[in-house]
């Protein structure tokens, strides 16, 4: 397929995004950047849900609101063209697209593209080659295929906000919608192995990926930890399963992460802390004893580095060789010098934005040879129909 970039190592790949919210759309913002071509097909009737998910916003150069802090997260390097797939001429100019893509990718509820002739197959009859990406909640089968899917669902389904929070805290689920975002991640990978498969053999296939799948295969060390032993894991807080002292600790004017990881920084963390005796303690001299004791050293530790400023702790840490880090606000973040070198914060031209730029989170892939791109910035509610309809010779 001819994608009308010259640029990333999926150049050539055209992908037909009938996705909204956040997985979905997470998934086609990296393939775009990757270098391929991303046709958002959005309804007319506003558009994909999260333009109105906000303050904040964009303001206009007439300074109304026009895109959504939300949307613009996930919907960089995209054409935006406005189908009504309920109607004839919305299914026939889908099916014209996908005609002329290498991949589909939708998260509709399952069989819910069936009725409009949309289905994965009934595109992938027509072209044997298309690889087409199903996101849904639990999946295209089991008991649960027919209930809707969100971020905070999956997230309290798939065991995660049991393992998150205080103790005594209720149920926690993490800042951000980390299960919709990972959900993106394993699709791409899942769409970047199909392609192989489709170079090496020239046949397409369906890739049929959850929520709850994705949160509860990244569920880690917890979940294999339980597997192993049958014996459900509490909520720490910041305290890790594993490791100790590995946590957030509170100074005399903020907090700091400390990450001790083996019996050699626990030494070396104690003699800064002039606590030389503790490695020496039955209790203690091991990773296993530390954890079996986990209470008792945290009452220890707590007091002594409560008396201690933040910077101390890292300055005297970090001289020591012992893991340690702040706790940054986003401020913090994007200030900071390490994020201006990564690229971690990037800034696109907008006829959207009143002042003519936006400014977006960047893409960590740092590659060699074929660097990702942001070519375009998020797009207005249907300001790329007329041109792509032209351009891939699909009549309105």
């Amino acid at each position: 397929m001819t994608g009308g970039f010259n640029v990333g190592p999926l150049n050539g790949i055209r992908v037909l995004d009938l996705s909204r919210i956040l997985a979905g759309p997470t998934c086609t913002q990296l393939l775009g950047d990757l270098g391929a071509e991303v046709i958002k097909i959005e309804n007319p009737k506003g558009g994909d849900d999260t333009r109105t998910w906000g303050p904040p916003f964009v303001t206009d150069p007439n300074g109304d609101p026009s895109l959504s802090s939300y949307f613009m997260c996930a919907n960089r390097n995209k054409f935006s063209v406005t189908v009504d797939i309920a109607t004839d001429e919305g299914q026939r100019i889908i099916k014209a697209l996908a005609a002329q893509s290498d991949i589909v990718i939708e998260n509709f509820k399952p069989g819910g593209l069936k009725k409009y002739g949309l289905d994965a197959e009934t595109l992938c009859d027509i072209d044997p080659a298309l690889i087409y990406c199903s996101i849904s909640g639990y999946g295209q089968t089991g008991p649960n295929a027919h209930k809707p899917g969100y971020d905070l669902m999956a997230q309290g389904y798939g065991g995660i906000m049991s393992l998150t929070g205080e103790p005594e805290g209720e149920p926690m689920k993490v800042g951000v919608g980390i299960a919709d975002v990972m959900c993106g991640m394993y699709a791409t990978v899942g769409i970047l192995a199909a392609l192989r498969h489709r170079d090496q053999t020239g046949d397409g296939q369906q890739i049929d990926l959850s929520l709850v799948d994705s949160q509860v295969a990244w569920l880690i060390n917890e979940g294999t930890g339980y597997l192993t032993t049958g014996k459900r894991p509490i909520r720490r807080g910041n305290g890790h399963p594993n490791i100790a002292p590995y946590q957030v600790f509170a100074t005399s004017d903020g907090h700091v992460i400390v990450a001790v990881g083996n019996d050699s920084q626990f030494r070396r963390f104690c003699t800064f802390l002039s606590l030389d005796a503790l490695p020496e303690d039955d209790s203690f001299a091991n990773n296993s004893a530390r954890l079996n004791n986990r209470d008792a050293l945290i009452d220890i530790l707590t007091p002594v580095i409560a008396a201690l400023t933040t910077d101390a702790m890292i300055k005297g840490l970090e001289e020591s060789g012992v893991p340690v880090g702040p706790v940054q606000t986003l401020d913090q973040v994007f200030a900071s010098d390490q994020v201006a070198a990564r690229d971690m914060m990037v800034e696109m031209q907008s006829q959207a934005a009143h002042d003519g730029s936006v400014r977006l989170i960047g893409n960590p892939l740092k590659f060699s040879a074929t660097p990702v791109t942001y070519r375009r910035s998020p797009p207005q509610l249907g300001q790329d129909t007329a041109e792509i309809l032209a351009r891939l010779n699909v009549k309105p």
